[in-house]
């Protein structure tokens, strides 16, 4: 895959889950409301499009199958990080939600992934863990304790940099960062992020790490912008994110526009419904 000068796509592999029993029955971030009517049908119908939209563009997707009770299943990144071929499973914070960690932990072990080690330390994986190509970006301060940051250099065997999330709206990582562009001999990583979701030392790191980034504003993360995935090249962000779409096409980068109205009521986007399998 080749495009726009300078941005190479390049071909990757997800895992998602069909939001069949998607509902909002409790409330573990601002954006849910229990109050407020879903459709599982129209959430479902979201959904088919993110992937078909991933399987044009050359992806491969693959699917775990939804458990009736786990409403917030549909949300793969928050199960696993693979890295090389290892994987790091997830621990809930959120009680409704623990049960989602074995089901995943047991696809990797039925899909032959020998290395699959279940963290001691909460940990909500690709929801707070972004890998740069060179090292983790890790996000703390609502869900991932600090400590599952340390257990993740462990068990991945790569470094690990820590981010402060500040804002109870980007509680998760992925919602307030992702990487656009993964590091190669020739070339360092580059992200998109909204500075003001992280803390005053945070956003210095990320100044000093990515002086190139492309900068969100308040309206591109209220939608959940910043909850995109990128091949290096296509990026598929919510329709809603048109100021970031501006920003990426200046930067050689092609946005893919998705519907999430329905996913996004219970704090979810693009990224947060797709777990990277890296080998």
């Amino acid at each position: 895959m080749t495009g726009s000068p300078g941005r190479t796509a390049t071909p990757r592999r997800y895992l998602m889950c069909e939001p069949r029993y998607f509902a909002v029955e409790y409330s573990i971030n601002p954006w849910m409301n229990p109050d407020e009517p879903v459709s599982a049908e129209l959430a479902v119908k979201e959904w088919t499009e993110l992937a078909d939209s991933f399987r044009r563009l050359g992806h491969r997707v693959e699917t775990i199958r939804p458990v009736a009770g786990l409403p917030d299943m549909v949300f793969a990144a928050n199960s696993g990080t693979v890295v090389h071929g290892r994987v790091l499973g997830a621990r809930f914070r959120a009680r409704q939600r623990t049960a989602e960690a074995d089901h995943y932990r047991r696809w990797f072990l039925d899909h032959g992934y020998q290395d699959v080690v279940m963290p001691t330390a909460i940990n909500e994986a690709e929801g707070d863990f972004a890998w740069t190509g060179e090292f983790l970006l890790a996000g703390t301060g609502f869900r991932t304790d600090p400590a599952a940051h340390g257990e993740a250099q462990e068990v991945l065997g790569v470094p690990v940099v820590s981010l402060q999330l500040m804002d109870p709206r980007y509680y998760h990582l992925d919602t307030a960062l992702f990487v656009l562009q993964e590091a190669s001999p020739t070339r360092p990583a580059h992200v998109a992020y909204y500075p003001e979701a992280f803390s005053p030392g945070s956003r210095r790191v990320l100044a000093r790490l990515f002086p190139t980034a492309v900068i969100a504003n308040e309206a591109d993360a209220e939608c959940l912008g910043l909850n995109g995935v990128s091949d290096g090249r296509n990026v598929v962000i919510p329709m809603e994110a048109t100021h970031l779409a501006a920003n990426l096409i200046a930067e050689g980068y092609e946005p893919t526009f998705v519907d999430i109205a329905e996913l996004r009521k219970s704090g979810g986007g693009p990224k947060c419904c797709t777990l990277e399998i890296r080998d």
